[in-house]
């Protein structure tokens, strides 16, 4: 009479226990949940939700360790994030364009005004351009909350547009063809990319040491 061979059951315990190794089968599916959610792992040993990540690496519930399931930091993808901006707000558009708007008309229109030794009509009204929108985009980069680069590069090209068209129009005796103001415009809206990009260095500070 042949007996049934039974499989031998392996009883979990310490010498047992899975070493939470990357290439571990039974701990990939909880691996993959805790990258897609990084402030939520479940123990692999209990299966107890711990939410948020306890500091000490630890389970809030049996105690085992979870380092392999803590997502991993990345010095390097966290210095170059830093300086990339997350969205676009169109509050701060608006506001940059009221700021380039209000510099422009002050600058380039007021003040030959008010001091009646400058003449800023025609290729001089745009030359002067440049560098104004250039303090508007570091003045916005300054005071906007979080990163902003996107919505004062927007603003001055759209305050680029009719700036052309006026001085463009009102030109007298400092001429020059259409196109050349078409590309002084674009540079000037080049230099609203770098002085918001200043203006965002300046109210980050400088970025912290890596750690060795």
């Amino acid at each position: 009479m042949t007996r049934a061979t039974r499989s031998p059951v392996v009883e979990a315990g310490p010498a047992n226990a899975c070493p939470f190794r990357p290439g571990c089968l039974a701990c990939r599916p909880l691996m993959a949940a805790a990258a897609k959610n990084p402030n939520s792992v479940t123990c692999p040993s209990c299966s107890a939700k711990n939410s948020p990540v306890p500091a000490n690496g630890r389970c809030i519930s049996c105690g085992a360790s979870m380092e392999a399931l803590k997502p991993a930091r990345n010095p390097e993808a966290e210095r170059q994030r830093r300086y990339q901006q997350d969205g676009f707000s169109v509050l701060w558009l608006l506001i940059a364009i009221l700021v380039q708007s209000v510099l422009t008309a002050a600058l380039v229109v007021g003040l030959p005004m008010v001091v009646g030794a400058l003449d800023f009509e025609g290729s001089n009204g745009m030359t002067v351009s440049i560098p104004v929108w250039f303090v508007g985009g570091m003045l916005l980069g300054m005071i906007s909350p979080g990163k902003t680069f996107v919505e004062p590069v927007v603003a001055s090209f759209l305050v680029a547009i009719p700036t052309v068209f006026y001085l463009a129009h009102s030109q007298t005796v400092r001429t020059m063809p259409l196109f050349m103001y078409i590309i002084l415009a674009a540079i000037g809206v080049m230099f609203t990319l770098i002085g918001s990009y200043i203006g965002e260095r300046i109210q980050m500070g400088p970025p912290a040491k890596a750690a060795e």
